[in-house]
């Protein structure tokens, strides 16, 4: 544990842009983000695995590793998770290029992703990346460590989304809010 918290503190370090954060995702976050897909998800999506917490829980919860494709722009991140989780597909590039590398037929989309720091337009860009791969029942999984949703109320609605809590995380530093992003209209 702490040769992986050194790791990512290094390329916090390094890539503060991309990382945004000291210390990666703690295991309990992991679990809450997981705990919304399984074996009958289907096709399932990670933005941002970094050094995979959130990829192990989403592996336990019975996803088969040929149903999980990754996207990751940093290069040392990618390297980490494509040796750990062999037979996942991984793109190492930024996540709005998703609806550009993969069919409409993905059952969730769990993202690890810093979207409270990222402007307001790439954020709504990489949530709209995450609907165009989703099947019309699809949902988005996405924490912040802030009091707010994703996305403002008008970016929600301009996307025709809605978000809803789903847990708190104390077990986080910092602790960590789940959101569940949907369409309105299926």
């Amino acid at each position: 544990m702490l040769s992986e918290l050194a790791f990512f503190l290094k390329q916090a370090v390094l890539q503060p842009k991309q990382t945004s954060s000291l210390v990666p995702s703690s295991r309990a976050l992991g679990a809450a983000m997981a705990e919304h897909v399984g074996p009958d998800t289907g096709p399932v999506v990670e933005f941002g695995p970094g050094t995979g917490i959130i990829t192990s829980a989403i592996l336990a919860r019975g996803v088969r590793p040929q149903d999980l494709t990754l996207f990751e722009m940093n290069p040392v991140f990618a390297e980490t998770v494509s040796k750990r989780f062999p037979g996942t597909t991984l793109h190492v590039t930024g996540a709005q290029e998703a609806p550009n590398l993969m069919p409409a037929t993905v059952g969730a989309v769990v993202s690890g992703l810093p979207l409270l720091s990222m402007p307001r337009a790439l954020r709504r860009e990489i949530v709209s990346a995450a609907f165009q791969v989703m099947r019309p029942d699809g949902i988005f999984i996405q924490f912040t460590y802030g009091h707010t949703t994703p996305l403002s109320p008008e970016g929600l609605s301009a996307l025709g989304l809605t978000a809803t809590k789903a847990k708190k995380v104390w077990a986080n530093f910092p602790p960590a809010q789940v959101y569940i992003l949907k369409r309105t209209h299926i």
